[in-house]
Formats: structure tokens, sequence, C-alpha cells
């Protein structure tokens, strides 16, 4: 994979052909000499010049006999369609690259550059097949949910089509804009844990390896910031670490003319160093660096300008990539509503009428199901409720959902592991200590922002590697061991979901079993201790800068519910749940709902906190005033939110939205920003905005999927309009109409 352009190569082409060549043949070792012909009274031995010259001449024979072996085979791949390219078996292909890049600079030296250009490119074809066949073999099987052992299942036969932002499709997303002639070089997809991201990177990969679609690429290499993170302290050049990933690509001796994709998947699981302010310039793909030096220049455009990229990772770590180095972001929203239906159909057949009904009933579980591994969880929990009796209480908040499936698994590990019955469950000490282990570790790696761990992270946990090793065999479902590069092992829990459920379950046992508080104590006097308890957890989640506490805070308060605490009796400590406490609760939750400059992400997270308290106070409130279409009263910020949450949890259309049937006004603006982002069209002419407006509009310009905005009969003033302007220039405004 030379990118050296027409002339000589540098000797150590050669040198491998040469060090090829000796291992691979006797002959060329110094063995005696016999001079036939020589007087037999001469038996001097033969002079070191005199074996130096046998040596070499041997040598020689070799080399043309092996040279010439190579060009009759290039001389057959030049002229015809003869599939003879693949590296024989056990051979090293240092030799024949060295020989194919002798002959095209001979071609290329003879004015021959349409012969050497045809060689290169059947030569490429080879590999390029070969590379396909692997990448075939690699994504063709998948596994759902968890990897069990005969468990796979085809990956175009369960893939469901997933929501992408720009609404394109997956075939689409290198194809050049018309809003936006230029080539698109690099690619950034967002997407919350488990929505599909790497599903999405593996379905793409596929259709090209098998001719379905993305054949205008030449060739195309899937890597995974979790494997790339085993090299944080080996040097490669990027020539070497292709070779150590792809072995098809060993013959290749040029990127040029080539179009090739490279993807890196799962950038917020990156543990490599990415400094793109002071990490230096390289741009050559065969000097050896650090693997952070290469991703920079690669990511960079510095190092094979001509490459296309495609970086896929969760939205709290989309800000390590600079907007300069990124074409186009687009975000992977997961399922829309009838994948949701198709996936249940799929999963319950007789039944799914039912069960699509319950889970449309239930909005915060609806909601969720846009993620897929989501709905395999939901599955999982409700398949067994319903093989346990014919009309079941299915679960109608999320916290009940991850209780029941919490306790699913360990009745797996109780009947298989200690012949257990599964209706009768018994918590068993090693059960309860696997989860208070597993609890600890979420916890204290959610705190570090650690969605994937190493066996160091295990130790500083009081974990050793054999220990966690024995809870991934019992429980397969909830966390998971994966084998790495050279036998290493990254750790994670099947989906950040689980992570933070058992995270909260640990703060939860931690302070009701011992009184120990996780976090910083509420001050408030006036509060008992378990109210200021689950208060402090209130305080610790608003000051997440990403969000990163936000479902653990929904599960640590829906663990206070003693409905929540009966279906883990021998598990839990049991509180008692003071209707006292909860209404403390709910009055400090709704006093933060009031706080000016609280973002609207932490506003709906909130108000779902509220619901799994089961406290609709405030909802009910909202909807009267919106029944009765009085929504200009509505005064108060905690107000706007519920029924910004009311809105996007409704089944109604959101593709167009229009202030003015919610209140002609700024406040009523600035309160349903969260819609006016969910939204594809938004009208609000003639609703009494100033300049004020303007950047709260902005930021959702450079977030949102809006394409059509209308601003007409508004003072914004040329301050508003130089505000608009600044979203309006953000890399990802997908805006096309402006009114």
């Amino acid at each position: 994979m030379d990118p050296a352009g027409p002339g000589p190569r540098p000797g150590p082409r050669l040198g491998s052909l040469f060090s090829s060549l000796s291992l691979k043949s006797d002959r060329s070792k110094a063995l005696p000499i016999e001079f036939r012909g020589a007087p037999p009274e001469d038996q001097r031995e033969p002079g070191p010049t005199e074996q130096l010259d046998a040596i070499f001449r041997r040598l020689e024979e070799d080399v043309l006999t092996f040279v010439k072996e190579q060009l009759q085979r290039l001389h057959r791949l030049l002229a015809s369609d003869y599939p003879e390219c693949s590296e024989s078996e056990g051979e090293e292909p240092s030799s024949r690259e060295a020989v194919l890049n002798i002959t095209l600079d001979f071609l290329r030296r003879m004015d021959q550059e349409q012969l050497a250009q045809r060689l290169q490119d059947k030569n490429t074809g080879v590999y390029r097949d070969k590379l396909k066949s692997d990448l075939q073999q690699k994504f063709s099987r998948v596994f759902e949910g968890v990897a069990k052992a005969g468990d796979s299942a085809p990956l175009t036969q369960i893939y469901t089509e997933l929501y992408i932002t720009e609404t394109i499709t997956c075939e689409d997303i290198f194809k050049t804009r018309p809003h936006s002639p230029e080539p698109i070089r690099a690619v950034l997809t967002k997407g919350v844990a488990g929505v599909g991201k790497t599903e999405l990177t593996q379905k793409f990969s596929l259709d090209w390896a098998e001719g379905r679609a993305h054949q205008e690429l030449t060739l195309l290499f899937p890597f995974s910031f979790r494997e790339l993170n085993v090299f944080r302290d080996t040097q490669f050049s990027l020539v070497e670490l292709l070779h150590h990933f792809f072995s098809p690509s060993k013959a290749l001796c040029s990127f040029d003319q080539l179009q090739v994709l490279f993807i890196l998947d799962g950038l917020d699981e990156c543990r490599l160093s990415l400094d793109f302010s002071r990490t230096r310039v390289l741009s050559d793909p065969t000097e050896s660096v650090s693997v952070d030096v290469l991703l920079v220049n690669l990511i960079r455009g510095c190092l094979l300008p001509s490459a296309r990229l495609w970086i896929t990772t969760r939205p709290a770590a989309a800000n390590q990539i600079p907007a300069e180095c990124i074409s186009m972001v687009t975000e992977v929203r997961g399922f829309a509503d009838p994948q949701k239906e198709e996936y249940f159909r799929k999963r319950f057949r007789d039944v799914a009428t039912a069960v699509i009904s319950h889970i449309k009933s239930t909005r915060s579980l609806h909601i969720m199901c846009h993620i897929p591994v989501f709905c395999w969880i939901l599955s999982t929990v409700i398949q067994k409720l319903l093989e346990q009796t014919e009309r079941p209480e299915l679960p109608r908040t999320l916290t009940q959902m991850y209780v029941h499936f919490l306790v699913v698994q360990a009745k797996v590990q109780n009947i298989k592991y200690h012949q257990g019955l599964g209706a009768d469950l018994h918590w068993t000490p090693e059960t309860r200590k696997m989860v208070q282990s597993l609890g600890k570790l979420a916890f204290e790696q959610l705190q570090k922002g650690n969605l994937i761990f190493y066996e160091g992270d295990l130790s500083e946990c009081g974990l050793d590697a054999a220990s966690v090793s024995v809870y991934s065999g019992v429980f397969t479902q909830v966390f998971r061991e994966e084998p790495g590069l050279y036998q290493d092992k990254v750790y994670c829990f099947i989906h950040l979901s689980v992570q933070e459920f058992l995270a909260a379950l640990h703060v939860h046992q931690t302070f009701f079993s011992s009184g120990q508080n996780l976090f910083k104590p509420h001050s408030s006097e006036s509060l008992d201790p378990d109210a200021a308890f689950y208060s402090s957890a209130v305080d610790q989640a608003l000051q997440s800068p990403n969000g990163h506490l936000d479902l653990f805070l929904r599960f640590l308060l829906g663990l206070s519910l003693s409905t929540n605490q009966s279906l883990m009796q021998g598990l839990l400590t049991q509180t008692g749940s003071c209707s006292g406490t909860n209404q403390e609760t709910v009055n400090h939750i709704q006093e933060k709902l009031n706080e000016k400059g609280l973002s609207a992400e932490r506003s709906l997270n909130l108000l779902h906190c509220l619901n799994g308290l089961n406290d609709l106070s405030l909802m009910k409130e909202t909807q009267k005033y919106m029944r009765l279409g009085h929504c200009s009263l509505l005064s108060s910020p905690a107000q706007w939110s519920a029924m910004s949450f009311i809105l996007l949890s409704s089944d109604s259309d959101l593709e167009e939205f229009d202030l003015r049937k919610y209140g002609a006004s700024e406040t009523a603006l600035l309160g349903l920003l969260p819609v006016i982002k969910a939204s594809t069209k938004v009208l609000l002419p003639a609703c009494g905005l100033s300049p004020h407006s303007c950047g709260p509009l902005a930021s959702v310009l450079s977030s949102s999927s809006l394409t059509h905005l209308d601003l007409s009969n508004n003072n914004l003033q040329d301050s508003g309009v130089e505000l608009l302007c600044s979203g309006l220039k953000s890399a990802p405004c997908r805006l096309e109409t402006l009114r």
C-alpha cells in the first residue's frame, strides 16, 4: 500500500523480496561448493571471495526464477480476466508486492501508464473481492441483545429500517445534497445508546460486501474505537494498521484513484487521546506513529484526504470532533411508530395486538421504544410474564420494567445453577452478592463517565476478572464480556439503561442499609432524611453537563415506591415508602422546574420523574388549560415544560407546529422550544417575537431536523437577524425555507 508516485521504489522493497526468498529456499544458504574438473590433488577450500561469488550466482538464479514466475502471472492478469491474484497459502505477500511494484514502475517509466493503471485496478479488484468475502462472514449474522452460542440471526432478516434525521436512508448517506454541492468527506452520526448505530454501520458494510449498494466504493474498512483502544501504547503506520486488521489489503500498494471509506464506530467508547489542537500533522500513510495521531490526521483530512469517513457516537461525545472536520451531522432516532409495531408483531405474533395496545397506553414505555435494545428488553419481560400467567400485570413505568427484567434474570440463574423453581424466587446469597457487586461497578463507572470497562477498572471497584467472568456467564442478559484482540476482554452492560438501573439500585440500597448518602446531602433542614436523600440525587443529576444521570434519577425515584420494592422482596431493603417523603420530593422537583436557566432536556426528565412518582397534578392542571383553549394563561416555566412534555408524548403529528394555536408570544416560544426542535416545519408569524427569541432559535437550528421556518411579521431587528445567521452558518443546519 505504497502511495508514492511514479519512479523507482526505495531499496526496502527489494530488501523484503530477498528476505522473503531466503526464508523459503535452502539454495541460498552458504553450502560447501564442489568444483568439478579441478585437479584431484588440489583439495584447498574456496576462498571468501569465490564463496561469495557462488552464493550470489545461486541467489541470482533464485531471484530470476521467482521474478519470471511472477511476471508470467501478472502478464496473464493484465491480458485477461484471469483470476490468479490471490496469495498462495502460507506465502508472505511482501515478495509478490515487490515484483508488482517493480512492474508498475517499469510500465510507468516506459510511458505505459494505461497498462500500469489497468494492472493496478485488476490487482485491487481481486483483493476487493477478498475483503468483501471477509466482511460478509463477519457481518452476515448478528446477536440480538446478548451474544449466546447458537442464537445469532441473519442481519438482513432481523434488520428494521431506522429513522435518520435529514430523512435520508442508509444508502444515501454520502450522496451530495442539492443545497450543498460540495462532496461529503466526513459524516458524524449521533444517537443514544442502543438506538442502532452499530447495526446501521454493519448493514452498510454488508450491503457493500454483498453488492447490494455503495459499489462506487473501492474499499471499505470498518473499525470500532473499542478494538482500537487495545493499541493505546502501540505505534503503527496507517498501512500497518490496515495490514493488521484486514489481511486482504496486504497486496495493495497505493490508494491513488481509489474510493476508500473508513468507518469509526463508537467515538464515545474511545480511550485514545484525540487532541486536535496539538497533534502534529501527518500525511505519510507509511510512517509509524501512535494510533491517536493516525486517527486525528485521518479525521482532519491530512492523511488520505480523498478518503471518506463515517464516525458514530453517543451525543455527549460528539463535540470531541471539531466542526470544521465534519461535512455533515446526522442523528439516528431509532424506530418510528410503524417500526415499533413491526418489531412487536414479529416477536409476539398471536398476542401482538394486545401487547402493542398496552405499550401504546403507557406513554413513557412507548416513547422509549424508539430504541431497538429497549424493545428487546421490554419484549423479554412481557414474554416471561405471559409464560407465568394468562393475564399478567404488565409493567407501566420504566422502573417497573427494569425491576421485572432483573427478577427474570435472577430466576433464570436460580433455575440453571441452583435447581430452584422459577415460580417461587428465592434470592440466593450468590445472586445477592452478584447484584451488589455489579451495582457498585455500575455506579462508580457511571460517575466517571465510563460505559466500557477493562480489567483495571474492575480492580478499582474491588472486582477481579475471574469473578466478573462468572457473573457474565450467569447474568448473561445484564452484563457481558467481549473478547478483543490478543485475548483482551472488554466488559460492558448490555445497554446503558441497565447500568443506570443497577447504579440506582446500589445507591438506594447503600443509603437504606447503612445510612450512607453517596451524593452530597441536601442542605435543607425542612426535609426528612429520606426526602433529603432523594432531593440530593435530583440536585446532582441537574448538575450533570451531559445528562448522564437523567435515567439514573428516574430509576432511583421509582425505587422509592413500595410497589416496586415488593417485586424485589428479599433483595431490596423495604423502606415503607412514606407518602410525606414522596410529596416533599415532588415539591422539590417542581421548585427546580420553575428555576431560570434549566435546560429543556433537564425539564423533560424531571417531568418523567414526576410521572414515575405517580404525581400527575402538574400534567392535569396544564391539560385543563389546553382543553379550554386558555394556554395564554400558563404562567410558570413548569407549566410550559409540562405542555412540551404532553405534546411530545402525544400521538399528534409534529411535522408542522403552529405556535399560534398555543399562544402567540415570546413566552410560549421559549417554553415550547423542545417541541420546535422535534418538528420539521415551524410557523411563528406575527407572534410578537423580539431579538431575545433569536438566540434560542439559533441553537435549535444547529441541533434539529427543522427544514421550514416562518418568522414573518416579527420585530427581530438587525441584532436578532445576526443571531439567526450564526445558527444558519452551523454545519448541521438543515433549513431550506426561511420567511
